[in-house]
């Protein structure tokens, strides 16, 4: 669990970098002009959301995720609930997925 919260440090931190996309729509830009390194989606999500950001993510070559809970998320990026985000830079999607895996989540690339 300690190192949920430093997952969560690490979404805020890619934000105030301004490197992060949040919510359906951006997310999906992310994905299909290339810019996303890593896909997370909230537990919470639909099933068809999460079907469609796996199948997408599968199509482009994105490595997905499906972690924490979309007020959780949403709150670690300062916005409201989020059910979708992209990271968009490489060293930050890399560290984000190093943590992910120490936790025992993810490694679908």
């Amino acid at each position: 669990m300690q190192n949920e919260k430093k997952i969560y440090s690490s979404l805020s931190l890619a934000t105030k970098a301004g490197k992060m996309e949040s919510g359906g729509f951006a997310t999906e830009k992310a994905v299909k002009s290339g810019k996303a390194f890593l896909v997370l989606v909230a537990e919470d999500a639909s099933q068809n959301t999460k079907k469609m950001f796996q199948n997408m993510c599968v199509f482009y070559e994105v490595p997905f995720v499906i972690f924490g809970v979309g007020d959780e998320l949403g709150h670690a990026i300062g916005r409201e609930f989020r059910v979708s985000m992209a990271v968009t830079d490489e060293g930050f999607a890399r560290m984000i997925k190093k943590q992910l895996c120490s936790e025992g989540i993810g490694g679908n690339e």
